[in-house]
Order: C-alpha cells, then structure tokens, then sequence
C-alpha cells in the first residue's frame, strides 16, 4: 500500500500517507482545489456534512502540547474536556506552538505525521458518521477515515468534547 503513486503530494503530506500505510489505513491522501482550512470549507469542497469533518486542534495542557481531534459541528468546552481526560486547563497553542509540536501549519494539520505523538482525544461526535474526513499536513490536502480509525492511528481516547 503505497502512499498516492504517480502524484506529487506536498511533502508534509506524503509524511502523513507514509504514517498512514505504515498503519495499515486505507483511506488515500488527496489534493484539493479548494481550500480545506476551515471545517466549513472542507466541507463544501468535500460535499459532506460539516459534523464529518475532523479538526485537528493543538492546546496547551500541563505545559505540553495536545491534540483534539473535534467533529466540525461544534468547539471544544476546554474545562469539560480538561475535567474528562484528567488533564489541567487546556489553552489553544499559538501558530507558532502548533507548528513546533506538529511540524504543520494551523489549517493542515494531520492526526498523524508529527515530530512525535502527541496525547489525542478523538471527539465522540464522529462516531455518528460512517466516514470522516481530516487533513493530510496541508490547507488542501485531506484523507477519509472513521472515529475507530483515528483512535487506533492516534491511540487517543474517545471522549465528548463539547459541555
């Protein structure tokens, strides 16, 4: 399972299709015309739902960067969630914080393909779809998953993240 033969994907992409067959994921990194920064513009370019998108959001807890993956439906409660998963406060990263942590930049970032693993949760609210979509490491580049999928990638925790 070769990540995307025959394109020229951009390079932190092709990092994350690399993560992703090591993984045994079977869902292919593509490129998009459109702009895929935001869950609402994934949204339309992908024709899905807006709830089936997975952001990848970087906070701040216990002086330590994290990753949320949310469903695009809704925002993170940082204090519920914070409670759930056990942590301390949970603080949106800067750009520049989530770039050292991920090796992306905010609209691209992957679940996967980051310097090193970071601690994950996986929102609860993408179980609902049968497939999801996140980013592949760039404003335009994204790859179908599902909820199990991303928690198997990740070895994140399923939790809700909203109130």
């Amino acid at each position: 399972m070769a990540p995307q033969q025959g394109t020229s994907l951009p390079v932190r992409s092709m990092q994350v299709a690399r993560a992703l067959a090591a993984a045994g994921i079977a869902g292919q990194v593509r490129e998009l015309a459109a702009s895929t920064r935001t869950a609402a513009e994934a949204a339309s370019a992908l024709g899905c739902d807006v709830g089936a998108i997975a952001n990848s959001l970087v906070f701040i807890s216990d002086d330590e960067p994290v990753l949320v993956l949310t469903s695009g439906r809704h925002k993170v409660d940082t204090t519920a969630l914070a409670a759930r998963w056990g942590r301390g406060k949970l603080r949106r990263a800067t750009p520049d914080q989530v770039r050292q942590a991920t090796g992306q930049a905010i609209g691209g970032v992957a679940p996967v393909g980051h310097p090193r693993a970071l601690p994950t949760v996986v929102d609860e609210a993408l179980t609902d779809y049968s497939q999801v979509w996140a980013a592949a490491g760039t404003p335009r580049t994204v790859f179908p998953t599902t909820a199990n999928e991303l928690v198997q990638l990740t070895g994140a925790l399923l939790l809700p993240v909203g109130p």
